[in-house]
């Protein structure tokens, strides 16, 4: 699933390359039931093509008004815009809320290669703007790159945002800084292209999930069976072992064939997936903890696996089934205990 901020900052970049004036206006911080949440982006060129947005349509104009003012020479300001439940209505919005948008030149090339490249490799990193200068910097946890300085509480308050993910401002001179912060989306890997897979994929990316399917069965891992999700036509270890599952991951095997699924739950335990799950009874899964015990698994790796897969919603079809798995997992990244 592409991300909204960096489809929004590619067609900045695209408009900047072509000779155009170009301005960022981002959501900084929220009231209410505000439209959009902070770090809603939106870009405008210097003949008032826009893209992104910051409201869901209830302000963009006033937005663009202002970003003419910024490429025209004016310095970066925030805007505080209160939009009423009738006004959020007109567009298609069920509620108003009040939001502050900065507006600001955009993002110079450098920095616009560097966060598009590490939000691509799912890599976390966080993009600082001064506020009352509209100076710039990336965040990392090991360094900064950029013309804006940090230091001190200003930095570890800056690079805090790189485990938390949430974007906001903090203090630092005259008029704070907004810091962006981007982590990884969440990713959900399935493997097996079995009939459960097909809703669950589905499911998955509409809810937000970057989703992959690993299954060696061409015959099983077709566009035509799975339009719109990349399928990766290998053994799951061999595809673990180009790309390890990261911190943003869950892995979960369906194919209930102990060839395919025990491999890819070693794998899956390896590394540093959020969540792994299996298909299986209570029986099928005790005979899997035996086989994957004796292949060197360590207890604390086996308590990790979850299965049978799934909040116990009591379905059996597989669309309910994929719905339990999903909520399992959605839970999992929310870190939510069951009740």
């Amino acid at each position: 699933m592409a991300n909204p901020f960096i489809e929004v900052l590619e067609q900045a970049a695209a408009w900047r390359d072509a000779g155009k004036g170009v301005a960022i206006a981002t959501v900084v911080s929220t009231w209410g039931t505000s439209p959009s949440p902070v770090g809603s982006t939106m870009a405008v060129n210097e003949d008032s093509a826009f893209a992104g947005s910051v409201s869901g349509g209830c302000v963009e104009g006033a937005v663009i008004h202002e970003a003419l003012e910024v490429i025209g020479g004016a310095g970066p300001r925030v805007m505080k815009y209160s939009v009423t439940n009738d006004e959020a209505w007109e567009v298609g919005l069920t509620c108003g809320g009040t939001v502050e948008v900065l507006v600001a030149a955009t993002l110079g090339k450098d920095i616009v290669d560097t966060l598009i490249d590490n939000v691509t490799q799912r890599r976390p990193v966080a993009a600082a703007t001064e506020i009352k200068t509209g100076n710039q910097t990336l965040i990392f946890g090991d360094r900064i790159e950029g013309s804006l300085s940090l230091e001190g509480e200003a930095l570890a308050q800056a690079r805090a945002t790189l485990d938390t993910g949430t974007s906001s401002i903090i203090p630092h001179g005259d008029g704070g800084i907004f810091v962006h912060a981007f982590l990884p989306s969440p990713r959900l890997v399935i493997i097996g292209a079995v009939h459960v897979s097909q809703a669950l994929a589905a499911m998955a990316e509409l809810t937000g999930f970057d989703v992959i399917i690993i299954d060696p069965r061409q015959a099983f891992a077709t566009d035509e069976r799975f339009p719109n999700t990349r399928l990766i036509h290998q053994w799951p270890s061999d595809a673990f072992a180009d790309s390890p599952p990261d911190a943003a991951t869950a892995v979960v095997a369906l194919v209930h064939d102990p060839k395919i699924d025990d491999p890819a739950l070693m794998a899956a335990l390896a590394s540093n997936a959020f969540y792994v799950g299996a298909l299986g009874s209570v029986r099928t899964h005790a005979k899997r903890l035996d086989r994957l015990k004796d292949l060197g698994v360590s207890q604390d790796d086996l308590d990790r696996i979850h299965a049978p897969v799934g909040l116990d919603l009591g379905g059996r079809k597989p669309a309910e089934i994929a719905v339990s798995i999903l909520a399992e997992v959605v839970q999992a990244v929310n870190n939510r205990t069951p009740v």
